[in-house]
């Protein structure tokens, strides 16, 4: 069967500060919304994702889900139903089978959620994720506890809401015809009629709505992330400048004075190679060269901030954060020391991480081998990112029994 989830990601999300919507700020070093939409994209059983966007936004939507494989999105409406139904409108002629739809502001939605919803879709025309109320309720008059609300058969809902599509699709077209409004799907097709089937959510599944939240996500992510050390190591010979070519040594980013200059496909920067192989050693991704193949023509003469930028990218793309960067050069000329700091800005820029997260060493090999008879220099790197894995993710600790 086709299933889409349509992620809901239309309103303006001011209660959470940051200057901007909060499906848009960066969580884990994401935003948001790219969490909520990898969550459904990554999952074997989901065909496609469509999300629901505020007009407004959509230079932030580009930016937010850049390099995802993902339709034109939809604009949404000025509440959440209409922009619901809007994103199903858009569905029409695909007419899937199963629709999930979810809100953007719950991005750590564990993948048990997802499978549940639908396992409980093969017998039931909606399914509804929840989790037990376990507080005592208190109803307030005046600032005053006036009573106590019994707990028995209540029930917080979550999202992902998954229904049979042509099901819900109608439910929402007869609400708006009769100005009918609810707070969620699940509700509409209890209006509608149809029976909704309830499966265990997460607390991981949280919803994202104060600065608070946005803190506790933070925290459920970094026990989501293990640690991955990479290294990487580079050699280019140094001989005499080319017509043209860098008009000194090109190194750590920077181009050093030097009576000669590193030789190589590209501008041949040791140092920029060394952290970019150390990065996708990390990220058990190949090597520089299985990207860059000195085969290709297109990265002759190319500078190697490309090298590493796209390493960043990757890193990125995986959900990971760069934490530490170490690069370490071995030669006897140039002297690295008088350009330390510049280094350090500049790889820090490329990366997009502090300067506190940039070291930058040199050493001399005692005129010892081709660096100590000055015909060549090297660099060692090691970079330290965290990484979510497949066994290391936001757990699903929820347990189906609780129903």
């Amino acid at each position: 069967m086709t299933t889409i989830a349509l992620i809901v990601a239309a309103g303006k999300g001011e209660r959470a500060g940051g200057g901007v919507p909060k499906q848009y700020r960066p969580l884990g070093g994401l935003p948001v919304l790219r969490r909520a939409v990898l969550a459904f994209s990554r999952h074997p059983r989901i065909d496609a994702v469509r999300v629901m966007i505020a007009e407004e936004h959509r230079a932030l939507y580009d930016a937010a889900v850049a390099g995802l494989d993902l339709g034109a999105p939809v604009i949404g409406g000025a509440e959440r139903q209409a922009s619901v139904l809007n994103g199903l409108e858009s569905l029409a002629d695909a007419a899937p089978e199963i629709v999930l739809i979810h809100d953007a502001a719950r991005p750590l939605v564990p993948a048990g959620v997802i499978d549940r919803v639908l396992d409980a879709l093969d017998a039931a025309p909606a399914a509804l994720p929840v989790l037990a109320v376990a507080d005592t309720l208190k109803r307030g008059e005046g600032g005053l506890a006036a009573g106590t609300v019994s707990r028995d058969g209540l029930w917080r809902a979550q999202t992902p809401q998954g229904m049979r599509f042509d099901a819900v699709l109608d439910a929402h077209r007869r609400a708006a015809a009769e100005g009918v409004t609810v707070t969620d799907d699940a509700a509409l097709m209890e209006w509608a009629g149809h029976p909704v089937t309830l499966v265990a959510g997460s607390e991981d599944a949280m919803k994202i709505t104060t600065a608070q939240d946005f803190a506790l996500a933070d925290r459920l992510l970094a026990g989501a992330l293990e640690t991955r050390v990479g290294t990487g190591f580079d050699v280019h010979r140094l001989g005499a400048k080319t017509p043209g070519g860098v008009d000194g040594v090109a190194l750590g980013g920077i181009v050093i004075p030097h009576d000669q200059a590193l030789l190589g496909h590209s501008d041949a920067d040791v140092g920029l190679h060394a952290i970019t192989d150390a990065l996708l050693g990390a990220l058990s991704d190949g090597d520089i060269g299985t990207h860059f193949p000195p085969s290709d023509p297109q990265w002759k003469g190319a500078a190697s901030d490309r090298f590493l930028a796209d390493a960043c990218r990757r890193v990125r793309a995986a959900g990971g954060q760069i934490r530490h960067l170490d690069l370490t050069v071995i030669c006897e000329r140039p002297k690295v020391g008088p350009h330390r700091e510049a280094m350090r800005a500049r790889i820090a820029e490329i990366c997009g991480v502090p300067v506190a997260r940039v070291s930058v060493k040199a050493t001399t090999t005692e005129r010892l081998g081709f660096p100590g008879r000055g015909e060549g220099i090297a660099a060692q790197a090691a970079a330290t990112i965290a990484l979510p894995a497949p066994d290391l993710t936001v757990p699903d600790l929820a347990d189906p029994e609780d129903l």
